[in-house]
């Protein structure tokens, strides 16, 4: 029998930092009716004539920056182009590929090239740890789509999320290894944001305060994105040896107020008024480096924190395509 395939599935880049890259991507990825829950007309007008238009200036040279730091090209693709080979190279269980759900290579090419090999179950593992409707609920939209245009549907598994994954845990605790804990006033375990409606929508009363999930994952709340990134934080912390007074939670890369808080720049902000000066951030949500790692945490926060009187902020790189990492995907894969 022929192999299963494992698709694995990240956000997106740009083909380039160029305005019109830039634009294209954002375009896509704005216009996901998952990302920006409002009725599409309006979508369209908000993200086509008003965010991507002015948006793609700014962000096309942050994308020039983090392309220059990176060799020449998005340390998102090439990050998970040297998972997909490693994993290919670590194992005989099954064929590897990878796709972006926005951009390229695209998941409807991916899929193409993995019919040809007619696998007997197709696996897909969307390389974000925590289930959220914009990231891994979307690449299910996106997946479903393609192969229901098939005549032969494969045996499929999908796997949403794997937050609590021991492996996925050690594989955390193996990328901080060259940092002492105890040197460090606080730890910050940075996520990207959401806004609070797409949270309150996990629950079927539309509400996500109230659920406690700050301190534990219960049955309402085990696919809400919140509860999910404080139990990750509290289990690498545990792994780590953190106490739970030397570290926090925070949400960065916010468009408006009505994401989820403390937002990441206004907590590294007031730290060095609290007489906390050296810091060191996990960004356990993103599997590989990316711009909201290398740049926004790399270079804006840290420049946040030291114009407020902090000292040191260092960052945990992301998992990228470490050995820890890529045996962690092999247990997920395997015990799912």
């Amino acid at each position: 029998m022929n192999k299963p395939a494992l698709l694995l599935v990240n956000l997106g880049t740009p083909d380039s930092p160029s305005y019109f890259h830039v634009f294209k991507y954002l375009r896509e990825f704005l216009m996901d009716g998952r990302v920006i829950d409002v009725p599409a007309f309006f979508r369209f007008i908000l993200v086509t004539l008003i965010i991507c238009p002015f948006r793609s200036f700014s962000s096309s040279k942050v994308y020039k920056e983090l392309w220059e730091l990176s060799g020449g090209i998005s340390p998102l693709l090439k990050n998970t182009d040297e998972l997909t080979k490693k994993l290919n190279l670590s194992q005989d269980n099954f064929n590897v590929h990878f796709a972006m759900r926005y951009q390229s290579p695209s998941i409807k090419n991916a899929l193409t090239k993995i019919k040809e090999s007619n696998p007997s179950e197709l696996i897909v593992l969307p390389l974000f740890p925590h289930y959220a409707s914009a990231t891994s609920g979307s690449v299910f939209q996106e997946i479903t789509k393609q192969i229901s245009k098939e005549w032969v549907i494969p045996s499929f598994r999908y796997i949403s999320q794997y937050y609590n994954h021991p492996s996925f845990i050690n594989a955390w605790a193996d990328a901080a290894k060259s940092f002492d804990m105890q040197a460090y006033d606080k730890i910050v375990f940075s996520y990207h944001g959401l806004p609070n409606s797409q949270v309150d929508k996990v629950y079927a009363d539309n509400q996500c305060d109230g659920k406690n999930c700050e301190h534990e994952i219960n049955a309402e709340n085990h696919y809400c994105y919140k509860a999910t990134v404080y139990e990750t934080s509290k289990l690498i912390a545990k792994k780590l040896s953190i106490s739970r007074e030397r570290y926090e939670v925070t949400f960065q890369s916010r468009l408006t107020n009505n994401w989820l808080e403390p937002f990441s720049d206004q907590v590294l902000k007031n730290y060095p008024s609290e007489n906390i000066k050296k810091i060191l951030v996990f960004s356990p949500a993103f599997t590989a480096d990316c711009l909201e790692t290398v740049i926004e945490i790399g270079d804006e926060y840290k420049e946040i924190f030291t114009e407020a009187g902090g000292d040191t902020l260092d960052y945990v790189p992301s998992l990228n395509f470490s050995d820890a990492w890529v045996q962690a995907i092999i247990d997920i894969v395997n015990s799912k």
